[in-house]
């Protein structure tokens, strides 16, 4: 059974078309108007081995704010209903993932039950026109709209851009594992009967 997903998010801050295939190859088309934040979208669907569009027209004469975390609130929505109701997933994925001085770790666990301890330690601002804040804020919404427990932990770093690409690319790839098929898992993978 494909697991894809698509949702059109329109407020009157952003306009958001995304489509996501969890089990792709890692295509992308990605436009939000923030280089640096597709260049990071285009790293996950990579990595992750997820095939994902993003097309996104956002009121970036306030700032990428609103962008950012719609897109993640968009993308979030997606991988929940791509995922179904979880029968047969691996559930639980994790990743360090160095990117020349900086190393990231991601745990995440696909409970149902959105929330994220984040720990990276940038000192910069900005890289290129990216607010490095909005990492967090694109991590937090798209944990909570997909029903994903993350902890992200900088284990080593000080370039911002390094550090931030390494979250990214170590959260791809836990999702990878995570929401991969594992044959011997008979039914949803809890105790419970159901993750949510």
């Amino acid at each position: 059974m494909a697991r894809i997903a698509s949702i059109k998010r329109d407020t009157n801050e952003t306009q958001i078309a995304v489509e996501l295939n969890l089990d792709g190859s890692g295509k992308s088309d990605i436009s939000t108007g923030v280089g640096f934040f597709d260049h990071m979208l285009t790293l996950l669907a990579k990595h992750g081995l997820l095939d994902i569009k993003v097309q996104c027209v956002g009121d970036l004469e306030v700032d990428a704010h609103h962008t950012v975390e719609d897109v993640g609130i968009a993308l979030g929505k997606t991988i929940a209903e791509a995922v179904g109701d979880k029968a047969g997933m691996t559930r639980y994925g994790s990743s360090v993932v160095p990117m020349d001085e900086a190393l990231v770790m991601t745990a995440l666990d696909i409970s149902g039950r959105g929330s994220l301890e984040y720990g990276l330690a940038v000192t910069r601002e900005t890289v290129g026109k990216f607010d490095t804040e909005l990492a967090e804020e694109f991590f937090k919404s798209v944990c909570a709209n997909a029903g994903i427990n993350a902890h992200i932990r900088q284990l080593a770093g000080s370039n911002a851009h390094h550090v931030i690409e390494a979250a990214f690319k170590s959260f791809a790839r836990a999702l990878r594992t995570a929401v991969s098929i594992d044959p011997r898992v008979k039914g949803i993978p809890s105790t419970k009967g159901t993750l949510d």
